[in-house]
């Protein structure tokens, strides 16, 4: 036995990506602890990142690929998995067109470094419009608003939680989810020291979560009404002339317009509705503005909603009325490493359009170049007919990237029944789970310590600017590609690259030239773009210079160097690179956020669009909006801290504790149903009923209960032995997917009616 080491990794089990380090022996992880040097969340761990060995070394994590042959899916070299993987889509593509093809993009993507760079490539080389991401069960309605508002999708303010003094939360319960589009390693810690410095924090949830036990105040509202208290409490602002712009000002039109919008949306009728007295409303707002510093923060609980665009659009609505968007203590625009577009000087942009195409059965618009995932079934097994009168095409071959959509999609006995009749079906998935046991070909990317860490995506959200990088703490076996080289080869298999001709007869392509071929496109605009630091030089001599071990790096050393802090390639030679990233394991921490205000602005006007079009047709849809009086519940989802994906069901230190599927209720409304504690309840919703044990507990509203998400794990044919020994139950299953924000097309799984009844 070699003796043991540590080694420094960014955890990928959350969007908090805190620093671990990891203790290693005989090339297997054997602990993990916060690293106290770490520039961003300085010692900082939870379970999910103290389970990091175990996540590891998940013995049904799957090493080789699998192909169905005779209908069973067998193990096989990678060689032959590849072979088959093109030999079995493009000929569909190239018969039936981009459009037979769907991909399924799931949230652990954006966990990994090779999520980021290679799955938007795939689209491209296909010309598929078919794409469904998890953003549309989760938050693709922030996009969208930010969209509308400020003319870019990625452009989301994140309150500034080291400095303010006013905090309001809106359906988010960060201290079990650790955050949402908001990195902030131990939220917990900071939501404390808020309180600690005199801060006031409120919470707006229809559970009592632990978030909310840590509040000055918390009203728990009735789910799905929150649109109505936040344009009520725009309303108050305008009523009672508390708005200040101060230096938001010369960057906002439609002030006038957008005050008579909500004109009507008074406390009084907003209510009846939230069920929050008219006085609690406009205390609301007066506190919002009279606090030196303040931020409203919405997330998942008011994101997945029937109003979840518009919820999402008033939050920072509330922000800019305040003056608190774009100033230290309010909500900012972080500003990433990797973040090319901050050379763009400011001004008009081309703005933010909807609804570019739509889907081909019911006609859902696209936001962001997505589709709902909730169509994901109807555009596999529906047959339509185009305006030709043929039949138009379905989709025949799906990729899925780490998604299991059976899962966390509405209606998944309809989606399992569509992928079985898939002509092909391909997964790129470490597990053979309730989705990916219908592929073809499933091919398993190595574990999170044989792969390199960057968040890309965080941080453009993170609460502090800084940047780190971890390259893989344990070696890669020769059996097992990285995920990187796994995506690029299947890149160039839909692509119909995938084979290259020689003089000795075809041979299959290095998938090097995937990398390669990024670069050069990339730096050939660089070099045209006059606002560029390396405008009007070569680009062949640019590539030259960059460094890594493999074109994922190399890649990620063009971005660095390309960034608002980089090198610049000898532009300023202070500035960032790989090597000087690589120089400091613990990460580089790049200051506080900062107003950055016009330059992110990429609207039409180069100006904050307060009221865009699309939400003025919201604000016409939540007047007349109907409340349920059918005296049903309403049924919310949970977060829990053990928990982020389905598949950390699947590893033990993962399960215990609260992390249950149980339908929590209130005890008045159990002795009402004749519920017990513990005893079984079937939940019954449009899309179908399932049956969970009952937990009583006056943490839930009166008339609400919740399940959480991502159980279910009862299906044949999967390889998930622990997840399937307490398999849970579906809460998608109780909606048909037929409710979607209508802007954003994110499923509705939150304050949706729903029936129960004792169960024996």
């Amino acid at each position: 036995m070699s003796a043991a080491r540590t080694a420094l990794r960014i955890c990928p089990l959350c969007e908090a990506t805190c620093g671990l380090t990891l203790t290693i022996e005989d090339d297997r992880v054997t602990g993990a602890r916060g690293n106290p040097d770490d520039v961003f969340s300085k010692g900082f761990i939870c379970p999910k990142g103290a389970a990091f060995p175990q996540a590891d070394a998940d013995p049904d994590r799957l090493r080789r690929p699998l192909l169905r042959k005779n209908g069973e899916l067998t193990e096989v070299d990678w060689q032959e998995a590849f072979d088959a993987v093109a030999e079995g889509l493009r000929p569909l593509i190239e018969e039936h067109g981009p459009a037979a093809l769907g991909l399924v993009l799931g949230n652990p993507n954006v966990h990994t470094v090779a999520g980021a760079l290679y799955p938007p490539l795939l689209s491209t080389v296909t010309g598929t419009r078919n794409l469904f991401t998890a953003s549309t069960v989760d938050q693709m309605p922030k996009h969208v608003s930010s969209g509308l508002l400020f003319g870019d999708a990625l452009a989301i303010p994140v309150p500034d939680l080291d400095h303010t003094d006013h905090l309001l939360l809106i359906g988010a319960n960060p201290v079990e989810s650790n955050g949402s589009l908001c990195t902030a390693p131990d939220f917990p810690g900071r939501l404390k020291a808020l309180r600690a410095r005199g801060g006031h924090l409120t919470v707006v949830d229809p559970r009592r979560t632990r978030t909310a036990r840590l509040a000055d105040r918390h009203l728990p509202i009735r789910p799905g009404t929150d649109a109505l208290l936040l344009a009520a409490m725009a309303q108050v602002l305008f009523e009672e002339r508390l708005t200040d712009l101060g230096a938001l000002a010369p960057h906002v039109e439609g002030l006038t317009e957008l005050a008579e919008a909500v004109r009507e949306f008074t406390p009084e009728k907003a209510a009846e509705a939230c069920e929050v007295p008219a006085e609690t409303i406009r205390t609301l707002a007066r506190e919002l503005a009279a606090a030196p510093r303040a931020a409203v923060y919405g997330r998942i609980g008011s994101s997945t909603v029937a109003f979840g665009t518009l919820t999402s659009w008033l939050v920072d609505v509330l922000n800019i009325l305040t003056g608190n968007l774009d100033r230290p203590g309010g909500a900012l625009f972080p500003l990433s490493a990797t973040d090319r577009a901050a050379h763009r000087p400011a001004g008009p942009g081309r703005g933010f359009a909807l609804g570019r195409w739509s889907s081909r059965v019911s006609g859902h618009p696209e936001a962001k170049s997505e589709l709902p995932l909730a169509a994901l079934a109807e555009e596999i097994d529906t047959v339509t007919a185009g305006e030709s009168g043929e039949s138009a095409t379905p989709v025949r071959a799906l990729i899925t990237v780490a998604a299991n959509p059976v899962l966390s999609a509405p209606d998944g006995d309809r989606l399992d029944k569509a992928l079985a009749s898939l002509a092909f079906m391909v997964s790129v998935d470490p597990y053979l789970n309730e989705t990916s046991r219908h592929a073809h070909v499933v091919l398993p990317p190595p574990p999170h310590s044989q792969s390199p860490h960057f968040g890309f995506a965080f941080n453009g959200l993170a609460v502090r600017n800084q940047v780190r990088y971890s390259r893989a703490a344990v070696p890669r076996p020769e059996d097992r590609l990285s995920e990187s080289e796994i995506l690029a080869r299947l890149v160039l298999a839909v692509g119909g690259n995938y084979w290259t001709r020689s003089e000795d007869g075809p041979r299959r392509t290095d998938p090097a030239v995937v990398d390669d071929l990024v670069i050069a496109q990339t730096l050939g605009k660089a070099v045209a773009d006059p606002h560029s630091p390396v405008h009007g030089r070569d680009a062949g001599e640019l590539a030259g210079q960059l460094t890594g071990e493999n074109g994922a790096e190399r890649r990620l050393d063009m971005m660095l160097r390309l960034g608002p802090y980089g090198e610049g390639f000898g532009a300023d030679p202070k500035g960032l690179t790989l090597n000087e990233l690589l120089a400091h394991p613990h990460g580089i921490d790049l200051g506080p956020l900062s107003p950055r205000l016009p330059q992110p602005l990429r609207t039409r006007s180069g100006r904050i669009e307060l009221l865009p079009a699309p939400l003025v047709g919201e604000l016409d849809r939540l007047r007349s909006a109907a409340r349920d009086t059918t005296g049903r519940m309403l049924l919310v989802g949970r977060r829990h801290l053990r928990s982020n994906n389905s598949w950390m069901h699947n590893v033990p230190a993962l399960i215990g504790g609260t992390n249950r599927c149980t339908l929590q209720l209130h005890p008045e409304d159990a002795a009402r149903l004749g519920v017990r504690d513990g005893s079984p309840v079937r939940v019954e919703g449009d899309g179908g009923a399932v049956v969970a044990p009952a937990e009583l507990t006056d943490t839930m509203r009166r008339g609400v209960v919740s399940l959480p998400h991502g159980w279910g794990h009862d299906r044949p044919g999967t390889r998930l032995r622990v997840a399937a020994s307490d398999p849970g139950v579906n809460v998608n299953q109780l909606f048909d997917g037929s409710l979607l924000d209508p802007l954003s097309g994110t499923s509705v799984l939150n304050g949706v009616p729903v029936t129960l009844s004792a169960e024996g």
